[in-house]
């Protein structure tokens, strides 16, 4: 990817791992939406913003505004118009899913250390060594100040010896709501773990153009 890059990191799923709980999913999936150029990054901020104001909050609606797109939230048909803007953008995206059955019983309580090795191997699959201008990572503000310095820490150790030391490199952590970008990885990354959790690859199929990667850590035994 020439150019700088925009990477938005999103999850669908949960960490939660106790067996009583109700809703406990048995996936859980990060992804990433790899993007170079503010132009195609600025794209997929118009396609995000037009699809909001056009289909969700048309004129004459007295309903509650919404604010952003979200993939459990969204109905195919929206999720559709979206793509059909972006369809001729070039970008990528990265997954990678957690069979939660399978991870070792030692890390099933230490949830930001799960994350942030889960978000090292993604990172893995991004070819960094071909960054030539700067490098900006963009995640959804969730974390308490403690664990985005945890997280910050670690994707800058496992990174400094892949990105060129002339490409400035920034993880920013930032309100979902603000960032299209996010809300676009968020509309992705719940069609890869639609696919898992429940069998239903109807939105995936859609995109499937667009993914570079998508593997399982930890998949399912062979019976």
């Amino acid at each position: 990817m020439a150019g700088p890059w925009f990477l938005f990191i999103d999850e669908s799923g949960d960490l939660g791992f106790d067996p009583d709980k109700k809703g406990r999913s048995r996936f859980f999936t990060i992804c990433i939406l790899a993007v170079s150029t503010p132009a195609r990054n600025r794209a997929l901020a118009l396609a995000v913003r037009k699809t909001i104001k056009r289909l969700l909050n048309p004129k004459g609606r007295r309903k509650r505004l919404v604010e952003e797109l979200k993939g459990n939230a969204t109905s195919l048909r929206i999720k559709e118009y979206f793509f059909r803007q972006v369809t001729g953008v070039h970008f990528g995206v990265y997954a990678l899913t957690l069979n939660k059955e399978r991870l070792y019983p030692e890390l099933q309580s230490q949830k930001e250390r799960l994350y942030n090795y889960l978000a090292r191997l993604i990172l893995d699959q991004l070819p960094f060594e071909n960054a030539d201008d700067a490098v900006n990572l963009i995640l959804d503000k969730r974390k308490r100040a403690a664990h985005v310095q945890e997280f910050n820490r670690y994707v800058q150790r496992q990174l400094e010896d892949r990105i060129p030391p002339n490409v400035r490199f920034r993880i920013a952590h930032e309100n979902s709501k603000d960032n299209p970008g996010l809300q676009a990885a968020d509309l992705f990354s719940w069609g890869v773990f639609r696919k898992y959790e429940r069998g239903d690859s109807t939105w995936y199929e859609v995109f499937r153009g667009k993914v570079r990667y998508d593997d399982v850590y930890l998949p399912p035994k062979r019976k």
